[in-house]
């Protein structure tokens, strides 16, 4: 496979689908336990679990070094804090019968000691800022250009400022993870090349 492959594509198309979902769950005026809810965080988990191997492919991409071994590290923790979040944003609308029980109870499982900021404060942001590094990375491997990075950091502020902008930063991270080349490709380019 080619990359940026499947994964590298389909993971940040459904995170922009969350998005979108999640924007006409709040058209009707009431986004909270029911279909709409369910689908958004389904949705948003699938992408977020497909970013597993899609940053473990991007490691390989990479030359073996602690800046690799670390970046991917971190970036794997926060991945596990935010499917832990959006897991229980599902669990808790299953067992919640309005917004009111699911606020309820979202306070309760974040009230227990480090479970709000190592789940809600810290871990999630260590995954953008972990796509973000190996972006780097990957620029100085020349695997991506150098505004790939931008374009990602840029992207992953959009959700900071509002929920709202999440389709559009699930297509920025897209953007810029798309030229990512193969190394068929580059075998290819080398073969072609005139000596």
């Amino acid at each position: 496979m080619k990359a940026p492959g499947t994964l590298l594509i389909s993971a940040p198309l459904l995170f922009s689908a969350y998005g979108v979902i999640r924007l006409f769950g709040l058209a009707d005026g009431h986004y909270g336990p029911g279909v709409d809810w369910q689908a958004a965080h389904i949705v948003g988990l699938v992408g977020i679990v497909l970013f597993i191997p899609a940053v473990l492919g991007m490691e390989r991409m990479l030359p073996q070094g602690n800046w690799r071994t670390g970046t991917v590290i971190v970036t794997l923790v926060g991945l596990a804090t935010t499917i832990v979040q959006f897991g229980a944003d599902i669990v808790f609308a299953l067992q919640a019968e309005n917004e009111a029980d699911m606020s309820r109870l979202s306070h309760d499982f974040s009230a227990i000691p480090g479970v709000r900021l190592t789940f809600y404060m810290v871990g999630p942001p260590l995954f953008f800022l972990g796509l973000i590094v190996l972006s780097v990375l990957l620029v100085r491997a020349g695997r991506l250009p150098w505004w790939s990075p931008v374009v990602l950091a840029f992207s992953t502020v959009l959700p900071m400022l509002t929920l709202d902008l999440i389709p559009l930063a699930g297509l920025g991270i897209l953007a810029s993870v798309l030229p990512l080349r193969s190394p068929a490709d580059e075998c290819d380019a080398m073969l072609r090349a005139p000596r």
